[in-house]
């Protein structure tokens, strides 16, 4: 049975206004400036995951086209739609999905103005669930889609994994405090970082200096001392929580190192850390 035509014009004008109302955080973690270039990278799904109360891999069934008119705030080359698509796996999230959902989402257009096809193929949905409407999502971004693969699907449950674990680390939201003491010979000493973050709970970072031997660090998110020596690998969660929310610069203020000497290796240790976290990288900005 052909669907009522004014009920769609209901559901996408709800949904419509659902997307114009994302959280600032949301849309600035994720990046919705511009349509993307290539594949996304791991902050690119970590960002997305930590953003999503839902993260749903589904089939999509049905694809329409939405009027530019009515999808305010598009961008540029993109194209807003109407999917209608089968859930295959809910990854994570505890709200209530129905078999079939729907969501509006936007999509880059080619030379022709059109959307890649996306028919009968899998995608991952990072979402939230439409109050009182189990059978609609609302992406946490108007671009928040992505396709399916063996890998991507490897990656995205291993970060949702982490992410739910016990003892996750925490987001980290600025640097409360430097400090560098030095050692009692020439070349030692020891820079403590302290992070400020989104819960609360304690995390810092521990530089350590000896003579004749290149500087180590490590990190804690815990009470626990920092292990020293073995900094947290490229694309894990503890790596993205650091290469991706520290400051390039720590608050003047918050280097409370005693002397200019000891300033300038607190900042020094401090920047150290940046270039050995090799920087975040993301495509979907």
């Amino acid at each position: 049975m052909p669907a009522n035509p004014t009920r769609v014009a209901l559901r996408l004008a709800c949904l419509a206004l659902a997307a114009q109302t994302l959280p600032a955080h949301a849309q600035v973690q994720a990046g919705v400036a511009a349509p993307t270039r290539g594949e996304p990278t791991f902050a690119d799904v970590a960002d997305l995951a930590d953003s999503s109360a839902l993260v749903v891999r589904a089939t999509v069934r049905k694809i329409v086209r939405v009027e530019d008119a009515r999808a305010p705030g598009l961008t540029p080359g993109m194209g807003r739609f109407y999917i209608n698509a089968q859930t295959v796996a809910l990854l994570t999230g505890s709200s209530p999905i129905g078999e079939s959902i729907a969501y509006l989402v936007d999509l880059p257009l080619d030379s022709r103005g059109k959307p890649p096809a996306l028919k009968k193929q899998d995608v991952l949905l990072f979402a939230r669930a439409v109050p009182g409407r189990p059978g609609e999502l609302q992406l946490v971004t108007p671009t928040a889609q992505q396709v399916w693969s063996e890998a991507a699907d490897a990656r995205l449950r291993g970060i949702l994994k982490a992410l739910i674990s016990p003892d996750a680390p925490a987001r980290i939201t600025g640097v409360r405090e430097l400090l560098y003491v030095p050692g009692n010979l020439a070349g030692q000493g020891e820079t403590q970082i302290f992070l400020n973050t989104a819960n609360g709970s304690a995390a810092s970072i521990t530089v350590v200096r000896a003579s004749g031997a290149a500087p180590a660090w490590g990190v804690s998110f815990s009470e626990l001392v920092a292990d020293v020596g073995h900094p947290p690998q490229a694309d894990t969660l503890e790596w993205y929580r650091l290469a991706c929310f520290l400051p390039a610069n720590p608050p003047p203020r918050a280097n409370v190192s005693e002397g200019v000497e000891a300033m300038r290796q607190a900042a020094a240790d401090y920047r150290l850390v940046l270039v050995q976290l090799g920087g975040c990288h993301r495509n979907l900005r």
